[in-house]
């Protein structure tokens, strides 16, 4: 099983960055995805996620709401976080992950992880 992130890079406050990751191994529209953060010093957050099958069931963290989109791919297994409007306070390591739980926003309730890709924003 491997999920590849990707797409992260430096950006000025108000740019717009669009994450992928695509997930190999595993029957990709069987998963729930979900897109986490980590800043340096700070513990890994919920950022956003979709639901298996066709992901008309998204959830986002609040500070986030209207900036950022989580999509779904299931023809390509791949999974996007498109990010606008972005802040300083965006600045981390951002993870891809799967999981068949049931759709929620804890880290311990998504087996497969990605390795990260880097979202720097400058003010």
């Amino acid at each position: 099983v491997q999920l590849q992130a990707s797409g992260g890079g430096l950006v000025q406050a108000g740019g717009s960055l669009r994450l992928s990751c695509v997930l190999s191994g595993l029957t990709f529209s069987a998963y729930n995805m979900g897109w986490f953060r980590q800043a340096p010093g700070k513990e890994r957050e919920f950022v956003a996620a979709t639901n298996s099958g066709s992901g008309s069931i998204t959830r986002y963290e609040d500070s986030i709401k209207g900036r950022f989109t989580i999509s779904r791919d299931n023809a390509k297994n791949t999974v996007h976080l498109q990010m606008n409007s972005l802040k300083p306070e965006d600045t981390a390591t951002y993870y891809c992950a799967a999981s068949q739980a049931i759709l929620v926003s804890l880290p311990s309730a998504y087996k497969y992880w990605g390795q990260g890709t880097e979202v720097t924003v400058s003010s």
